[in-house]
């Protein structure tokens, strides 16, 4: 119920400028799975292969709604703009569970910038549905409040707190206002700009939020430095490859002929992850693997982690 599939889209909502709300629902006599508040749905996007998170609640949905920022490029996200329609079928992978709630929590404090309101979204509507606590935070542009009705809607019947800011200095603000004031379980979970999470964390740390209580949905990863040439050897292949300064592990295997699943190239969908049989040493760059996962040095995201004298099994 989570492979590839085809899906119909049945409704395409204008948000706000750039954005648009995509509503899709089975092919007669399937059903759809139910998911985590923060999953997300891979979409077969032309030629790209794109990720966007969950709008619902996940509890036994009849539909999915995702909403999709139209960026300035030729990627995934314009072609849904442009040859989406109600009516149209799509190719659909997932639900995908890569951002979901702490269950025992007693209490969420929920963040978003912009788009990233989609999984907050999600998680603020579970947490209604099931009578549970959170409060939360949405910053935006004005006239870019993709859901924000939805969002007051939710907050006003489930008596969450909602704090709405339009600039990064007030996201600032209302982060260290808000941050400080959190009862004792609670867990803080953030989408958005690169900006928003580092404040995030920095805000956090100085709260005294240990890190196991900060959760990131990430869009992109920072800048990553080109590394050193090392030696890669895939299991049962005689043959040695170099993984040059500045190429990826991924990029070297499919110059070699290998065929790796893939799709941000950043470290932070997890799609690309494989075993690891022996290293010398890893250089895990990802924001997927957990801090007992790389340690244990298993596995890693071959589209962004280095080593030397890696030996991966595919």
């Amino acid at each position: 119920m989570t492979d590839q599939r085809r899906l119909r889209v049945t409704e395409v909502r204008s948000l706000c400028p750039e954005i648009r709300q995509i509503t899709l629902e089975p092919l007669e006599g399937t059903a759809l799975m139910g998911f985590q508040p923060g999953s997300h749905l891979i979409l077969h996007a032309g030629e790209h292969r794109n990720a966007y998170s969950l709008t619902g609640d996940g509890i036994m949905p009849s539909r999915y709604t995702v909403s999709v920022l139209k960026r300035n490029d030729d990627g995934g996200s314009a072609w849904l703009h442009q040859h989406l329609a109600p009516g149209s079928e799509i190719t659909a992978e997932g639900p995908v569970s890569m951002f979901a709630p702490v269950h025992n929590q007693q209490h969420a404090l929920l963040v978003a910038g912009g788009i990233g309101i989609t999984p907050v979204l999600s998680h603020a509507s579970a947490l209604a549905a099931l009578q549970k606590s959170a409060e939360v935070i949405y910053a935006y542009k004005p006239h870019r409040a993709a859901h924000v009705d939805q969002l007051r809607e939710i907050c006003h019947s489930a008596g969450f707190r909602l704090t709405e800011v339009t600039s990064a200095g007030n996201c600032r603000k209302a982060l260290r206002d808000r941050m400080s004031d959190q009862p004792v379980g609670s867990h803080a979970y953030v989408c958005g700009p690169m900006s928003m999470l580092e404040s995030f964390l920095e805000i956090g740390a100085a709260a005294g939020w240990p890190e196991y209580r900060l959760h990131l949905e990430r869009f992109e990863a920072p800048e990553l430095d080109p590394g050193e040439e090392f030696a890669l050897r895939v299991s049962g292949s005689p043959e040695d490859l170099r993984v040059p300064v500045g190429v990826s592990i991924l990029e070297t295997l499919e110059s070699a002929g290998y065929s790796v699943p893939n799709m941000c190239r950043q470290g932070v969908c997890g799609q690309c992850q494989i075993s690891v049989r022996s290293a010398g040493s890893l250089e895990h760059r990802d924001y997927v693997l957990t801090e007992e996962e790389k340690a244990a040095g298993g596995s890693l995201m071959v589209c962004v982690s280095r080593g030397t004298d890696v030996e991966v099994a595919l």
